[in-house]
């Protein structure tokens, strides 16, 4: 194929790569998932860049880490003036359209996306500011067990609401752009919130497991042999206040696997509008999560750290036209994600592309096309349960993660895919030196001593905007659709006929 392609961006939250039947899981029901893998390319090593929505996000949209965007956490404002891949796409020529999530904080809920559909799920202001300076006050808006405890099947959830609506708005999209005359190739994202917990599903999908499916954690409850940073998340979740029975955590599992299947039919419905709309042939699709869960190993819960269970996520690009279906062991990100869909908008080589900011991906097309991926993934967390920059390096089978102040982490992920064994207590002479070579690299990339006091700068400046801004007449920034019924359905300022006619598809073929 030559034309430019169309693209569908399936995005799910909080999907952990191992539980897709893709990516090895036994558990998960995901008969349309498994059919874009069957056909599409799995990249088997992929993972995001910062585990936790909002930074992970930015780092998808911008190509970029965390840090160099000021995307620290979960009410860092996303900057109006940062190059994203819809104004690249929309520069392009390219329809650029949001549905669903994409939590973006701060005036700007557009981003280079030339239209949205709905609004977020989120709160778009600095309200849930972390603090590192007073860590053992646990504010309102963290997690808590309560999704834990309270996991089960349910009729009607917030994110049901919300997921339903996302789904339907973007299918109706589809539709609108088959009968549109508008030449352009479309970028269509489609942002679902589920299977993030709270852990409660409706009936059907609680009951397509039976309790025998569902297997407990691989690593058990590691409580007072953890890190120091699992500990800090233990505080942080609540994990002292509210431990969790077997009943409960199994619950928990089962609802989850349940909010899976329920991606699954949405997945199943925008595939077969896309099929319907005619738009099938000439789209690619790429399915991918923002960050995994824990569910439970090491007795942890959510997400917020660099074990395989919370930053490995699912990344599917299906185009069977284009790209031969295989798997990519090599590893990929988040930040991948921009330069690969504009290398993809382009003619297809990359030559003469320019970016306007700094790009720290690469682009995936080679791998797509039978090639290798990028040599090394990069992580940074900067959020709540941290006290200070966490980075990670992940270069082959060895993943490392350093902290100032905490005790670095080494594992090795071929030998060791549980991360069971950290190479770098008592290191044997080669992971000395493997270690001593990655703390040399981690001093070359990363000036953490700035970047903790950048973060601290960052809270202090967004609490005192957040309480300034609550005090007197409150302007929010959540996003606001705008339906202008005027150019809905039948109106007087188009012929009936030529009006009907129209919105008909497949068109009536001329007489």
């Amino acid at each position: 194929m030559t034309d430019r392609p169309n693209l569908l961006i399936l995005m799910a939250d909080q999907l952990t790569a191992g539980a897709l039947p893709a990516y090895g899981g036994r558990t998960a029901c995901t008969p349309h998932i498994d059919a874009l893998a069957e056909d599409g390319v799995v990249f088997e090593s992929c993972y995001s860049n910062s585990p936790l929505c909002a930074p992970s996000r930015f780092s998808f949209l911008a190509g970029q880490l965390p840090s160099k965007l000021g995307a620290y956490d979960n009410a860092a404002e996303f900057p109006a003036q940062v190059p994203t891949f819809a104004h690249y796409l929309r520069a392009a020529g390219y329809q650029t359209v949001l549905s669903g999530k994409m939590h973006f904080c701060g005036p700007d809920q557009l981003h280079g996306f030339e239209e949205r559909l709905t609004t977020d799920i989120y709160p778009s202001d600095f309200g849930w500011t972390p603090d590192w300076t007073r860590f053992e006050e646990r504010p309102g808006w963290y997690h808590t067990m309560d999704s834990v405890l309270q996991a089960g099947p349910c009729i009607r959830t917030n994110q049901i609401d919300f997921d339903d609506e996302v789904v339907s708005a973007a299918r109706q999209k589809l539709f609108d752009i088959a009968r549109s005359n508008d030449p352009r190739p479309f970028c269509l994202v489609v942002s679902m919130t589920h299977p993030h917990d709270p852990y409660a599903i409706p009936q059907e999908y609680w009951d397509r497991y039976r309790d025998q499916d569902i297997t407990p954690p691989r690593v058990a409850n590691l409580a007072g042999q953890e890190d120091p940073h699992s500990r800090r998340l233990r505080h942080v979740i609540g994990l002292d206040l509210a431990q969790p029975t077997d009943a409960q955590a199994h619950a928990a599992r089962r609802a989850y696997y349940g909010a899976v299947s329920y991606i699954d039919d949405q997945v199943g419905l925008l595939m077969g509008t896309l099929r319907q709309a005619a738009l099938d042939a000439n789209t690619v699709v790429m399915l991918l999560a923002d960050h995994g869960d824990m569910l439970g190993e090491r007795g942890l819960w959510y997400k917020m750290n660099f074990y395989e269970p919370a930053c490995r996520i699912p990344l599917i690009v299906c185009s069977p036209g284009r790209f031969a279906p295989r798997g990519v062991a090599t590893p990929a990100s988040l930040l991948d994600v921009l330069p690969t869909l504009v290398e993809l908008a382009s003619d297809g080589t990359g030559s003469g592309l320019h970016y306007a900011a700094p790009i720290d991906g690469h682009s995936l097309r080679d791998a797509l096309e039978g090639g290798s991926g990028p040599p090394e993934v990069i992580g940074e967390y900067l959020a709540e349960g941290a006290i200070a920059p966490i980075v990670m390096i992940l270069k082959g089978r060895q993943k490392f993660v350093h902290c100032p102040v905490d005790p670095d982490q080494l594992y090795d992920l071929l030998a060791d895919p549980d991360e069971r064994t950290n190479l770098a207590i008592n290191p044997a002479a080669e992971a000395a030196a493997a270690i001593a070579a990655l703390r040399q690299e981690t001093a070359r990339r990363w000036d953490l001593a700035a970047l903790h006091a950048q973060v601290i700068a960052s809270q202090q400046r967004r609490h005192f905007v957040y309480q300034a801004l609550r005090q007197g007449r409150y302007r929010p920034w959540d996003f606001q659709p705008l339906r202008d019924a005027s150019r809905l359905y039948v109106r007087n300022d188009q012929e009936l006929n030529d009006l009907e006619s129209m919105a008909r598809f497949p068109p009536v073929p001329s007489i």
